[in-house]
C-alpha cells in the first residue's frame, strides 16, 4: 500500500521517515520529493508498505502527529491525475 506523507520538515530524511513507519511494520520504500532545480525537499513524499493492515495502522498512528514543529498528514496515495474528493462537483439543480 502506498501512503502519501505531507507537511514534514524540509530537513526530514528518508531514514527518519522509514524509522517512524517501521514502528508499524515492514517498509518497502521511502521517497522524498525534491525540487528539480534546487534538490531541496518539498516537504512531502511517499512510503510503501506491503501489508495493508500495517499501512492502515501507520496511517492512523502517524496522521496528525506533531514532528519537528509540524503536523504530519498521512493518507492513502492516489494515482497521479485522479480526482480528489473536493475536485468533484455536484451538479446544480
Amino acid at each position: 500500500m502506498r501512503l502519501f506523507v505531507g507537511n514534514f520538515a524540509f530537513t526530514t530524511t528518508k531514514d527518519e521517515l522509514r524509522e517512524m513507519f517501521e514502528a508499524y511494520g515492514n517498509v518497502e520504500q521511502v521517497r522524498i520529493i525534491t525540487d528539480p532545480e534546487t534538490g531541496r525537499s518539498r516537504g512531502f513524499g511517499f512510503v510503501e508498505m506491503p501489508e495493508a493492515t500495517e499501512a492502515l495502522a501507520a496511517m492512523a498512528g502517524i496522521n496528525r502527529r506533531g514532528v519537528g514543529g509540524r503536523t504530519l498528514s498521512v493518507t492513502e496515495a492516489r494515482e497521479r491525475g485522479a480526482p480528489r474528493p473536493h475536485d468533484e462537483r455536484r451538479p446544480r439543480g
